[in-house]
C-alpha cells in the first residue's frame, strides 16, 4: 500500500461534502492491487453486499498475511482498499486486535454509507476474521455466508 490510514483519514476530512467523500473513495479503488481473474469464482466471493466482492489471501514467509479484493462497484473497490490498508501485512495476532467499528467510525464511513454497504464492509471483515491462521492459505478458500 502506497497510502497509510492516517492519510486516507486526513484526506476524508478536507472532503466538505458526502460526494466529496464518495469521489475520494473511489480514486482509491483504482489503486487496488491487481485480483486474479482466475479466483473471481463462488468460492471467493463474499456474500452480504449488493455488489460482487472477491477476496483472497496468502502468507508470506515472515509470517504475515496479504490481502487482494476486487468487486464489480468503484465505491466498494475503495472500501476495499481502505480494508487491504488496515489488515494486509499483520500477523493473525495482529488481525484479532484491530477494531474496525472504531476505525470506521473515525473514518466517518457510517454517515455516508448506507445499510447495505455498511452490511457488505462488515461481511468483509468477518470474512478477514474467521480465517483459520493454523492452515496454510492454499487449503483453506475463505468460508462463504
Amino acid at each position: 500500500m502506497t497510502i497509510t490510514l492516517s492519510e486516507i483519514q486526513e484526506n476524508l476530512s478536507f472532503c466538505e461534502t458526502p460526494e466529496e467523500q464518495y469521489s475520494y473513495i473511489i480514486d482509491l479503488g483504482k489503486q487496488l492491487a491487481p485480483y486474479p481473474d482466475d479466483k473471481k469464482d463462488a468460492t471467493h466471493e463474499i456474500h452480504g453486499c449488493s455488489s460482487t466482492i472477491w477476496f483472497t489471501y496468502n502468507k508470506d514467509s515472515t509470517g504475515k498475511y496479504h490481502f487482494l479484493f476486487s468487486s464489480d462497484a468503484l465505491i466498494v473497490r475503495g472500501l476495499l482498499f481502505i480494508v487491504a490498508t488496515i489488515f494486509d501485512g499483520l500477523s493473525p495476532s495482529e488481525i484479532s486486535t484491530i477494531d474496525t467499528q472504531k476505525i470506521f467510525t473515525d473514518l466517518g464511513l457510517y454517515t455516508i454509507l448506507s445499510n447495505q454497504r455498511q452490511v457488505g464492509l462488515s461481511s468483509v471483515i468477518k470474512r478477514i476474521q474467521e480465517i483459520d491462521y493454523s492452515l496454510p492459505p492454499k487449503t483453506q478458500a475463505p468460508s462463504k455466508s
